[in-house]
């Protein structure tokens, strides 16, 4: 299989997995409405469901599926200035990011770890697994942003940003 299909097939599994994980949490939720009104005997494990599922989603969701142009943000200042000072502007935002999820990976290292000698209530699964995503996140996060910062560095900046800055370049043209 040529390496296009692999990397393409690796982004639809990665978008695939909040899809499961709100679909998971979508029907716990029916579950747990259907348990508590129409039986009269609520169940608890629906909402330790729907708390694993929705954090999963938004740290797994934000680490791996999503592309930087999936993004919104708020860039009134970074599209009115230079070419130039929008690759400073990258390369600064990127080592910032890259140095204080570096410096906090320790501590969340520690953290997960430790968070292995409590168990959910109803499910019974130990939340260093729970809590495992947010290494995840940062490891993703910290790699993404050296990638940012390498493409503001060496003036690929444009091709890595996405359509927004494609976009307005065609717009100004």
């Amino acid at each position: 299989m040529p390496r296009h299909r692999w990397t393409t097939l690796a982004r639809h599994l990665a978008e695939a997995v909040p899809a499961v994980l709100l679909a998971a949490m979508f029907l716990s939720f029916i579950v747990q409405v259907f348990m508590r009104y129409v039986m009269n005997d609520p169940v608890g494990w629906t909402v330790e469901v729907c708390v694993i599922s929705w954090l999963w989603i938004l740290l797994w969701g934000q680490s791996v599926a999503a592309r930087e142009e999936d993004e919104i943000r708020f860039d009134i200042v970074y599209g009115s200035v230079s070419p130039r000072t929008r690759r400073v502007f990258r390369a600064l935002f990127a080592i910032f990011l890259v140095v204080v999820y570096a410096v906090s990976l320790p501590a969340l290292w520690d953290f997960v770890t430790f968070m292995r000698v409590q168990k959910t209530s109803y499910l019974d699964i130990r939340f260093n697994w729970v809590y495992s995503i947010a290494l995840v996140f940062s490891a993703v996060t910290i790699l993404r942003y050296v990638r940012i910062l390498w493409t503001a560095l060496t003036g690929r900046e444009e091709a890595a940003a996405g359509p927004e800055v494609a976009a307005r370049k065609d717009f100004s043209e």
